[in-house]
C-alpha cells in the first residue's frame, strides 16, 4: 500500500513537495487556506531567479550546493524556464561593490562596457563593467506554480482550497507542513523577512535576462516577464508585518531602476505587492518533525531555488520514514 500523504499550503514549497511524492509513488493531497489558486502568499511575489551563485555572496555555502538542482529541475517540468544567465552591474562611481561581490561569488566573467551592451542592447553607453553568471536562470513564478498545480491535476493529486490544514487528520496519514510563515505558532523560531515588489510594463525596454544593479546600501533587481512586463525587487526588511507596500521601498526600488535605466521613469506600475518570507535563525531551510508533523519550511529568499531538493529530501525522508 502506497504512503498517504497530505501536504499543507500551495506555494512554491508546497507544490513541488507534492510532485516529487506523487513521483515517487505516495498518495498525495494538497490543502490550501486560500479560496482560490494563486492566494497571497510570498511565492506569488518571488523574483524568480535561479541564481545558486549570485545568491552565495549573502549566504551559507549550502544554498548554492541545494540550489544548483533547480538549475536542472524548473526546466524539466516547467517550460517557460529561461537559461540565459544573470548579469550584474554597477554605476562607475560603485566600481568597488562589483569587485567586492565578484570575490564572494563563482562561475562568473568580467564584462567590460561592449560586452554588456552585446548582452543587453538597452544598456549599451550605461555602464562600463559587469559580472555575467553565464548557467544561472530564471522564471515567472505565477506561470510556474500554475504549471505545477496543472501537472499535479494530470496525476490525480487534489488541491483543496479553502482547508488550513492545521489539524491532524484522524484517518492516519502523513502530513508535510510547508505553510511557510502562517506555521509559526507551531514553529515559534521561524521569522518573517518582509520582501517587496513592482510589476513594470515598459514600452521602450527589453532584457533577456535577470539584471542585478549593486549600490552602496544593497543591490536591486529587474527580471523580465515578457511582453514589457519587468519585476522590481530587492528589499529585504526583518519584519513580520503584513500589508501594502511602503513609499520608502516603493520610491527607493524606482530609483534603482531609473538608475539602470532612465526609460523605467515613462513605465506604468502594473501591480506593487509584499509576502513575507519564512527564516530559521540561520537563514538555511530544515526538514524537521514536531508534534506528530512534518515540517518543511525556512527558504527565507530562496523559495524557487531551494524547493527542489528541500522536497527531494522530504520525499526520501517521509517515505522512508512512512
Amino acid at each position: 500500500m502506497s504512503a498517504r500523504v497530505t501536504v499543507v499550503g500551495a506555494g512554491v514549497t508546497g507544490l513541488v513537495a507534492a510532485l516529487e511524492l506523487a513521483l515517487a509513488g505516495a498518495e498525495v493531497e494538497v490543502l490550501e487556506r486560500a479560496v482560490r489558486p494563486g492566494g497571497a502568499g510570498a511565492s506569488r511575489f518571488a523574483g524568480g531567479m535561479l541564481a545558486p551563485w549570485c545568491e552565495c555572496v549573502g549566504a551559507d555555502p549550502a544554498v548554492a550546493e541545494l540550489g544548483r538542482q533547480a538549475l536542472d529541475w524548473w526546466p524539466a517540468r516547467f517550460p517557460g524556464t529561461r537559461r540565459n544567465g544573470t548579469l550584474v552591474v554597477a554605476a562607475a562611481r560603485d566600481v568597488a561593490e562589483l569587485d567586492a561581490f565578484a570575490r564572494r561569488s563563482e562561475r562568473w566573467c568580467r564584462l567590460d562596457a561592449d560586452g554588456v551592451a552585446e548582452l543587453e542592447p538597452d544598456l549599451a553607453g550605461r555602464f562600463r563593467h559587469g559580472l555575467f553568471f553565464p548557467d544561472e536562470a530564471h522564471l515567472d513564478p505565477r506561470a510556474a506554480l500554475a504549471a505545477l498545480a496543472a501537472r499535479l491535476g494530470d496525476l490525480g493529486v487534489p488541491i483543496r482550497h479553502g482547508r488550513d490544514g492545521s489539524a491532524l487528520p484522524a484517518d492516519g496519514r502523513i502530513v508535510l507542513d510547508c505553510r511557510g510563515h502562517a506555521a509559526r505558532e507551531l514553529l515559534p523560531e521561524l521569522r518573517g523577512v518582509r520582501g517587496e515588489m513592482l510589476l513594470l510594463r515598459s514600452a521602450e525596454l527589453a532584457f533577456s535576462r535577470p539584471v542585478r544593479l549593486l549600490h552602496p546600501r544593497g543591490m536591486a533587481y529587474v527580471v523580465p516577464r515578457g511582453d514589457g512586463l519587468f519585476m522590481l525587487g530587492g528589499s529585504v526588511l526583518e519584519s513580520d508585518a503584513a500589508g501594502p507596500v511602503s513609499a520608502r521601498s516603493a520610491m527607493e526600488l524606482l530609483n534603482a531602476a531609473y538608475a539602470l535605466h532612465p526609460a523605467f521613469a515613462e513605465a506604468g506600475i502594473v501591480e506593487l505587492g509584499a509576502g513575507l518570507r519564512p527564516a530559521f535563525p540561520d537563514n538555511l531551510p530544515q526538514l524537521l518533525r514536531r508534534d506528530g508533523r512534518w515540517h518543511l519550511n525556512g527558504l527565507y529568499r530562496h523559495g524557487f531555488l531551494l524547493a527542489p531538493a528541500m522536497a527531494r529530501r522530504a520525499a526520501a525522508t517521509l517515505l522512508g520514514a512512512g
